[in-house]
């Protein structure tokens, strides 16, 4: 999800996201939630299986310089969703920026306008027991298709099954750098 090399958080970044506490439809459990009404529909195809999801992310946000489909992408994510890229500063000290997904639409807008960026899928190590997910998922950016990463890492993705489709509750990232590569077991 890497999106700017000085702020990790540029990536994807969503542009309005659903309500965190909207009241689920025929919800049994007190305090569920799903996406307000308002929220833009997902294509059946993108969200109907894991592998579907991790490729719609990285679609939406792949291209030459310019728009992406904010609705698009807004769509894959529950409400309250948040992406979470850590970074490592010149100094060492490491943080993490959480923002939501509209958040993360806002900031990367302005890096893709200017910038193309193509993010792919390296290696998928995937998760799951009912309706919960993890995917261990391997990232090159580029900014033309065929050209040389300029960035490699890890998204960690959290994904929820509603019974009708899946969902993105959260992902974290963390590019790597000279001092930390990517472990070998991580690129197959």
């Amino acid at each position: 999800m890497y999106a700017g090399a000085q702020n990790p958080a540029p990536t994807p970044a969503p542009a309005t996201s659903p309500a965190p506490g909207a009241t689920a439809p025929g919800a049994t459990a007190p305090g569920a939630t799903a996406p307000s009404a308002a929220a833009p529909s997902a294509r059946p195809g993108d969200v109907d299986s894991i592998e579907h999801i991790i490729a719609a992310v990285y679609d939406v946000i792949s291209g030459p310089a310019g728009p992406r489909d904010w609705d698009r992408f807004r769509s894959l994510y529950y409400a309250g969703a948040r992406m979470i890229p850590s970074r490592r500063d010149d100094k060492g000290v490491v943080t993490a920026r959480v923002s939501s997904p509209d958040e993360y639409a806002t900031r990367a807008q302005d890096y893709f306008s200017k910038e193309g960026f193509f993010e792919n899928s390296v290696a998928n190590r995937v998760e799951t027991w009912d309706r919960i997910a993890h995917v261990w998922s391997t990232y090159e950016s580029r900014h033309a298709k065929g050209e040389k990463p300029f960035a490699r890492g890890i998204n960690s993705f959290q994904l929820f099954n509603d019974g009708s489709r899946w969902w993105i509750l959260t992902v974290y990232w963390e590019s790597e750098d000279a001092a930390h590569p990517l472990p070998e077991k991580y690129l197959k």
